[in-house]
């Protein structure tokens, strides 16, 4: 398994081989703010397929009680892979990646959004050396084929990790 930022060559084939919810892609909303400058959107290639992906959100979550708690923390957001996959070295790698480049950006922490109805994700973050139990409302919308926005509000616990400051 390979990790590669985002290409606009590959929107395509993400949206073919990644599903999602809604007539608009959130690979292409994704793409859009990596190419602002706001995040990094990694993906995982098995071969030439990916199969997961993430974002890294530089300026932080958006809930107002994580941005108090946790200033200047960037969020991996979007933590995917289909399920008929291996889900532990996907999103292991992902995150690896993510923390790697945070230590490049010379972040003192990487944090993360777990919906609190998943326990196995939050048992592989823990795993990882995340930590921390600050509840908050994930809130996000998606437009179906018919036209109909839909707002969702996941409940979900951020965590943190400490990271290593970057070598000289």
């Amino acid at each position: 398994m390979r990790i590669t930022e985002c290409r606009k060559e590959d929107l395509d084939l993400l949206d073919e081989r990644l599903p999602f919810r809604g007539v608009v892609s959130p690979h292409r909303d994704r793409f859009a703010r990596q190419a602002e400058g706001l995040t990094t959107f990694l993906l995982a290639w098995d071969g030439a397929l990916p199969v997961g992906s993430c974002e890294i959100r530089w300026e932080g979550c958006a809930a107002p009680e994580v941005q108090a708690r946790h200033p200047g923390c960037p969020e991996v957001y979007g933590l995917g892979w289909p399920g008929a996959l291996p889900s532990r070295p996907v999103g292991t790698g992902l995150l690896r990646e993510a923390e790697r480049r945070a230590v490049v950006r010379d972040r003192a922490s990487l944090g993360l959004g777990v919906e609190k109805n998943n326990p196995r994700a939050a048992a592989l973050y823990r795993r990882l050396g995340f930590r921390g139990e600050l509840p908050y409302l994930d809130c996000w919308s998606y437009e179906d084929g018919a036209g109909v926005l839909h707002r969702v509000a996941d409940a979900c616990v951020f965590m943190t990790k400490p990271l290593p400051p970057a070598r000289p």
